[in-house]
């Protein structure tokens, strides 16, 4: 009985592919005899699978939603394991931070130091690119009796982006730090060197006149220098990006081509002024 079942079944599958091509143009010669009978076959076909394909969707769509929420659950799980990474070392700069604080709070007191006095500001929004004598300045918008003057510093809520060259009763004008008159004094963060933020008119100024044996480093902060009493110091202005040709540059923190809201500061420094317009002449000098 074994042994003619095993040769029933071999006959069977040597005959099931024979019959499936016979099916097949069966069905082929069918479809070009009578297209609506294939037609109708298809729909009752289609009518029986439905009920099928509807019991399916739902634990298929369960089991996709479950894989989805497995695989963002690992993904929220690495995701923690880098935030606890992350807020270790922020703990350790903050204990760093704070120490370097009552070390500083006790030269403070040790020297005898006397803060700087908190600086006034107003704010003014930027109307118009003014231009004008200057390729690089904008127009601000300022109310009656702002108090504003020549010299003080403009900035946004990023870093600096000039002075003011001109005051009228309801605006003031901002030279911007990438103007080719712009010239501010300024420290290399890394090295604590001096050097000269020299405006370009382009989009970004360069660094000149640095000392002899000091390299600005590719990313390092630049901010400005008290030196002349001029700026005060520590405002944020950019960081070093070398050209092509190896001149290095400051790519500046402020959004100098989006500027909207300005605030200037006094702080009552009485070094050097904003640069004079140059002035025109008149239309019978030579």
């Amino acid at each position: 009985m074994l042994r003619l079942s095993i040769q029933a079944r071999q006959a069977l599958a040597r005959l099931t592919l024979p019959v499936l091509i016979v099916v097949s143009f069966g069905v082929m010669l069918l479809g070009k005899a009578d297209t609506l009978i294939a037609e109708r076959a298809r729909t009752a076909l289609g009518d029986g699978l439905a009920p099928i394909y509807a019991a399916l969707a739902a634990p298929l769509g369960r089991i996709h939603a479950t894989i989805t929420e497995t695989a963002a659950l690992w993904d929220m799980r690495e995701e923690n394991a880098r935030l606890r990474d992350e807020n270790e070392r922020l703990r350790r700069w903050q204990t760093i931070a704070l120490a370097l604080d009552a070390e500083n709070q006790r030269l403070k007191a040790s020297l005898r130091w006397i803060p700087d006095p908190d600086a006034s500001f107003v704010t003014a929004r930027v109307v118009a690119d003014a231009g004008g004598v200057y390729a690089k300045a904008v127009l601000l918008s300022v109310g009656p009796n702002h108090g504003i003057h020549k010299g003080e510093i403009a900035v946004d809520e990023r870093g600096l982006i000039g002075r003011i060259t001109e005051v009228g009763s309801r605006t003031a004008r901002v030279l911007l730090i990438t103007d080719l008159n712009s010239r501010i004094p300024v420290i290399m963060e890394t090295s604590r060197a001096h050097a000269i933020l020299v405006g370009t008119n382009g989009a970004r100024p360069r660094l000149q006149y640095w000392p002899e044996g000091i390299v600005p480093q590719e990313g390092e902060r630049i901010v400005t220098s008290a030196e002349a009493n001029a700026f005060p110091a520590n405002l944020p202005i950019g960081t070093v990006h070398y050209t092509a040709s190896g001149a290095p540059e400051v790519e500046p923190a402020a959004m100098l081509q989006k500027l909207e809201i300005v605030r200037i500061f006094d702080y009552g420094l009485n070094g050097v002024t904003a640069p004079e317009p140059p002035s025109r002449p008149s239309p019978g000098r030579h």
